[in-house]
């Protein structure tokens, strides 16, 4: 289906670069942190290294229709890469940096990549490695030269050579490359993008250039974004997020899009730029949160009281200031000390201190973790969205944001529940299809455009926003017919600190259990404060006082969830500390960090099984993988404890009324 093109403005990424270098020639447009110094250059300047590029690529044979993969870190140069080859008639293709050879090898035969962008020695190896089942790849260009000396060069490029190239073929190409970018419009290929493959292999989601434009010119009027943000690009460019903010959004508003040094660097990097734009998966600020309270742990009793009191009324008020909301002067009075002696600072610790609007969205947020950050003034708001969409389905408008919704359509989008209770859209920004996949693309969107999110959620008849319970097909009923969504328990253990990832089981049985992943950093900070000694994870997993802490956290869960008369039945009955942490590598997990269940299930079958069937502890072997590809054994003996599960808010109520009628 044609998309219908507006009569004037630029019809393609390409074209919205052009118009950025006339328009704002002299503001920054990328920047990046090298050995310690923020390089920049305006937007003039990173049309010239954008077009350069592509004439390179043309004088290398780079076709219409080639796909280009692109492999690395958050870098100017690989933004560069993804729209030269656009520029070329070509179709970008970013790939995970983290993905082992064998996840390389299948999307690099799937989508049938030419050329390579690889950003340094690693990559390479990894692109080699996958060449030996794949056989598709011509051209491998590398950005970081160090290592490359002693490769075979007959078929790699340093990228900067390959600009050089194209530099030096100007006068013979320059007309050929002009030709290619006036062909390109709303319905060119824009990007293809991989699904994260929770349920199988990765699918590719083929977007236009009206995909994108138009999803990036709704959601940018919504939240008024302008040429002066900042934004830091440090989440992995193959996901559909980074590429509507650093690339649709960034190239349609013309604000400046920040790279970090490397992952190692980016809390640093964060402060550094104090970005006014800024969009985290939860699993950010869960790790930002359990920072912050571990560093609270360590600190003086005066500076640890002084924060419990700053954050207490923080949290009763923090949240109707920033709404506009009504609160009384001794409250805003007490706030506003708070923001100068512990709200401010910790802002600024965070990176925070000027964030007009942030964004959380991929996987649900824990509440708790939600009115934390909203609660120190931060603009922290939900959307709904999936790379089908080109992200936005559902934004919260400033003034309506609450944690258990996540908001209402987005410009341009419908939105609609069917009969079973999935969510169902269609916008602007519907994908094309799945690349090489027909049956796939047909079972997902229909004729008139609805697509199947896959979620099931509902619509609040008072205020309109959505409500997403779970994955529709997680969600189930227990033995006694009361719902079961695991995300929601998931969630709320999440935001304890000591607990980084958490899988409950329960569908279709008597009652609720979980698998349970301790944050390292958290629990060990934890045991070097009491002088507790462990040599692995797995020794300190298995600790009696961690699983005593454990079961007082999962208490609290149980508490909180029997307020919930929908969801009182998915209290955790039993519980284990996993022996190890779940990973991408063992297939456990994608690349995103969302839970495989199926996987789950499968691996650890015999530890669901002795947390159903009484055992208090169960002697397991589970596959590893390490981190140079080798596979190995890992076997502890897990104990299993139970949880102390609570009434119903119903229930307790219809018992307390009951007792008050006997007394009488």
């Amino acid at each position: 289906m044609k998309m219908t093109q507006p009569d004037a403005g630029p019809r393609s990424i390409p074209a919205l670069i052009a118009r950025n270098a006339a328009t704002h020639r002299d503001r920054p447009a990328y920047r990046e942190k090298d050995l310690g110094i923020w390089q920049s250059w305006t937007w003039s300047q990173s049309l010239d290294e954008i077009r350069a590029l592509a004439l390179g690529l043309l004088d290398l044979g780079l076709n219409r229709g080639d796909h280009v993969a692109i492999i690395g870190r958050n870098r100017p140069a690989h933004y560069w890469s993804m729209v030269a080859a656009q520029m070329c008639g070509a179709v970008p293709v970013p790939l995970y940096q983290d993905a082992v050879a064998s996840e390389m090898a299948y999307v690099l035969g799937h989508s049938g990549a030419r050329f390579v962008v690889c950003g340094d020695q690693e990559q390479v190896d990894k692109v080699i490695e996958a060449e030996e089942s794949q056989h598709t790849v011509d051209r491998i260009i590398y950005t970081d030269k160090r290592g490359m000396r002693k490769y075979d060069h007959s078929r790699m490029t340093a990228l900067a050579d390959v600009q050089a190239q194209g530099r030096a073929a100007r006068a013979r190409l320059e007309a050929e490359l002009d030709a290619r970018i006036a062909e390109l419009d709303y319905d060119s290929t824009c990007v293809m993008l991989y699904t994260s493959g929770t349920t199988g292999k990765p699918k590719g989601v083929v977007l236009s250039n009206g995909n994108v434009i138009e999803t990036a010119r709704n959601s940018s009027a919504f939240d008024r974004l302008k040429a002066s943000e900042d934004i830091l690009a440090y989440l992995p460019m193959a996901w559909v997020g980074d590429f509507i903010f650093s690339v649709g959004q960034a190239s349609w508003c013309g604000f400046c899009v920040n790279c970090p040094e490397g992952s190692h660097t980016m809390m640093t990097d964060l402060r550094e730029i104090g970005p006014t734009y800024f969009f985290a998966p939860p699993r950010v600020f869960e790790g930002q949160l359990t920072s912050v309270m571990i560093r609270m742990e360590d600190a003086g009793r005066v500076k640890k009281w002084l924060f419990d009191r700053s954050m207490a009324l923080a949290r009763r008020v923090g949240p109707a200031l920033l709404d506009g909301r009504s609160v009384g002067p001794l409250d805003r009075l007490g706030y506003a000390a708070a923001r100068l002696f512990v709200i401010g600072p910790l802002k600024n610790t965070l990176g925070f201190s000027r964030i007009r609007v942030g964004y959380t969205a991929g996987e649900a947020i824990g509440p708790e973790i939600f009115d934390f950050y909203r609660s120190l003034g931060i603009n922290l708001k939900q959307l709904y969205g999936q790379t089908e969409a080109t992200v936005f389905i559902t934004q919260q408008p400033d003034g309506q944001v609450r944690s258990d919704t996540v908001g209402v359509p987005s410009p341009g989008v419908e939105v609609r529940i069917s009969d079973s209770g999935e969510v169902l859209y269609r916008s602007p920004g519907t994908f094309v299809e799945y690349y090489r996949n027909a049956e796939s693309t047909a079972s997902t969107k229909d004729a008139e455009g609805w697509v199947a999110t896959g979620d099931a959620g509902f619509f609040e008849e008072a205020t309109g926003h959505l409500r997403i319970i779970d994955r529709a097909k997680d969600v189930g009923k227990m033995a006694d017919g009361s719902l079961f969504a695991p995300k929601y328990v998931e969630n709320k253990l999440k935001f304890y600190p000591n607990i980084l990832e958490a899988v409950v089981v329960g569908n279709g049985r008597d009652y609720c259990t979980a698998l349970i992943n301790i944050d390292l950093t958290a629990v060990g900070n934890w045991a070097e404060r009491n002088n507790i000694a462990y040599a692995s994870y797995q020794e300190l997993a298995g600790h009696p006082q961690v699983y005593a802490t454990i079961r007082q956290h999962v208490e609290e869960v149980n508490a909180s969830v029997a307020q919930d008369p929908m969801l009182s039945g998915c209290q955790i009955a039993r519980f284990l500390v996993l022996h190890k942490e779940l990973d991408a590598d063992d297939g456990e997990m994608t690349r995103t960090r969302k839970i495989k269940r199926g996987v789950i299930s499968e691996r650890y079958a015999d530890l669901i099984d002795a947390l159903y069937d009484g055992r208090d502890s169960v002697r397991t072997e589970t596959e590893v993988t390490y981190e140079d590809g080798r596979k190995g054994k890992l076997r502890a003996t897990v104990r299993i404890e139970d949880a102390r599960v609570h009434p119903a808010a119903r229930d307790a109520a219809m018992q307390a009324a009951a007792q008050k009628v006997a007394a009488e």
